[in-house]
């Protein structure tokens, strides 16, 4: 657990190596430019004025490329490019989130919250991480949350910790759990319904299949969780001699009442966004809602415990130069889309992953489909911006093989979601690391085999999906 003076830090060795890593992927990305000619599909403004492509209008190839200056630069300019609304927020949240888990930190809430669950909870913890699991999972499958889940799991990482076990399993109940959720989109509106909508299907419809896929996913997230948690508990057992670490919790009034502060705040930040599934209006704004309804709750409670508002500003802008060397990492990740966009070479790559499907047995189609939106996931993080830019064109290879939209669908969400979790170009899974003090190479290590199983798993559920004609 962290100590009441730490806060939220980015390591510098976990800053480092993924610094490294995402430079090394900016290089590959360049080359790419330098490789492939430039080409782009004919694209249409569709009823609700967004820009998808239209089969019927074809592929050409253009003039691309991009100058060594302009690829150099580009974690400053994807700033002015298109989408860059949606990276501000990030930062924005980013910073936020930063001051408030300094300010909750030296007020002794944190401490205090860790130590009340791990009293309650501490006997029966793997009932308490199946509900983790739970939770998060369903948040990122019924509403589509996954960098709302960001500001929940340094707390969900040190509960962790206080528990006996360690960051890596943290962050396994929280985001990745959320990103499970996320991908098996039972009722996600981010990938599943703006890709139903796309494809002129029922918003939600189809929904046995994606049920299934989540109780499958589940099982194998707890399952996975659970067997390295238990192998941690047996070697401290060992180290301890059998002895357990004894919570040194007291109750305590005032911080209870702060701590009721927080949540009921919180809480109704969380119900603003369950509700986003079913008020429509509100799916734009929901990190916009939990970021605001964060930092209130964090303010409110740091001031219930007694903190002075001159003490809780300094508390607040600690935190937030703590945590603003990510920013430079996630300007580095979102610079990829910007120079495969401005090179003109992403349409180039769809078109030569769509020349191939062509080619494929009936069977092996649909695994095509979910591996180009795998990669095509590395450069485009975004569930929704993919959707536009995927469903107009493997929706129509899909029935062409006489498989349903539905299923490729499915394929999609698939492809979306787990790899959020791997790719070190999603600006939420960087985040959470550097919170945790978990570096991109441990996360790596830790998770990959997690993703081997599950993708072995949900390429069966397609199948499934095929041979029942879904």
């Amino acid at each position: 657990m962290k100590s009441e003076k730490e806060g939220l830090n980015i390591s510098a060795k976990s800053f480092i190596v993924a610094i490294v890593i995402i430079f090394a992927l900016m290089i590959g990305t360049y080359i790419l430019t330098i490789v492939l000619p430039g080409g782009e599909y004919a694209r249409v403004i569709d009823a609700n004025g967004n820009s998808i492509i239209d089969t019927a209008g074809g592929f050409k190839y253009v003039d691309g490329g991009i100058s060594f200056w302009k690829w150099l630069l580009s974690p400053i300019l994807v700033l002015g490019a298109e989408g860059s609304g949606t990276i501000i927020a990030v930062l924005a949240f980013l910073l936020i989130i930063g001051g408030v888990f300094n300010a909750l930190t030296e007020c002794g809430l944190m401490n205090y919250m860790l130590g009340k669950i791990v009293h309650r909870f501490g006997s029966v913890k793997y009932k308490l991480m199946a509900i983790l699991c739970f939770f998060f999972m369903a948040m990122g499958s019924l509403v589509g949350s996954f960098e709302e889940v960001v500001p929940m799991s340094p707390i969900v990482v040190a509960l962790s910790i206080a528990l006996g076990w360690d960051a890596l399993t943290g962050v396994g109940m929280s985001l990745l759990a959320a990103g499970c959720g996320f991908a098996a989109g039972v009722a996600n509106p981010f990938t599943v319904g703006v890709a139903q909508g796309l494809a002129g299907l029922p918003m939600f419809s189809g929904m046995w299949l994606r049920l299934v896929s989540f109780a499958f996913i589940y099982a194998l997230l707890l399952g996975f969780l659970r067997h390295y948690a238990k192998k941690i508990d047996k070697a401290s057992e060992l180290e301890l001699g059998g002895c357990r670490v004894q919570n040194d919790y007291v109750k305590d009034e005032g911080m209870d009442k702060a701590l009721v502060a927080f949540a009921s705040i919180l809480g109704i930040g969380i119900i603003t966004v369950l509700c986003s599934s079913f008020i429509e209006f509100l799916q734009d704004y929901t990190m916009i809602i939990v970021a605001l309804m964060f930092l209130i709750a964090g303010v409110v409670s740091a001031l219930v415990t007694g903190m002075k508002g001159r003490q809780l500003g300094r508390s607040f802008m600690s935190g937030l130069i703590a945590i603003s060397p990510s920013i430079i990492m996630i300007l580095m990740a979102s610079s990829i889309k910007y120079t495969l966009v401005e090179s003109r070479i992403l349409d180039t790559m769809l078109h030569g992953a769509v020349s191939i499907a062509e080619s494929m047995p009936k069977a092996e189609v649909i695994l095509f489909i979910y591996l180009i939106c795998l990669v095509m996931n590395f450069f485009i993080p975004s569930g929704s911006a993919k959707a536009f830019l995927l469903i107009p064109l493997i929706v129509p290879i899909a029935q062409i093989f006489g498989i349903s939209a539905q299923l490729c669908i499915v394929a999609f969400a698939f492809g979306d979601g787990f790899s959020n979790v791997f790719y070190p170009t999603n600006p939420a899974l960087l985040i959470t690391l550097g919170l945790s003090d978990v570096g991109y190479g441990q996360w790596a290590k830790f998770s990959w085999k997690f993703q081997c199983l599950n993708l072995l798993l949900t390429s069966a559920l397609l199948l499934l999906g095929l041979a029942t004609a879904y």
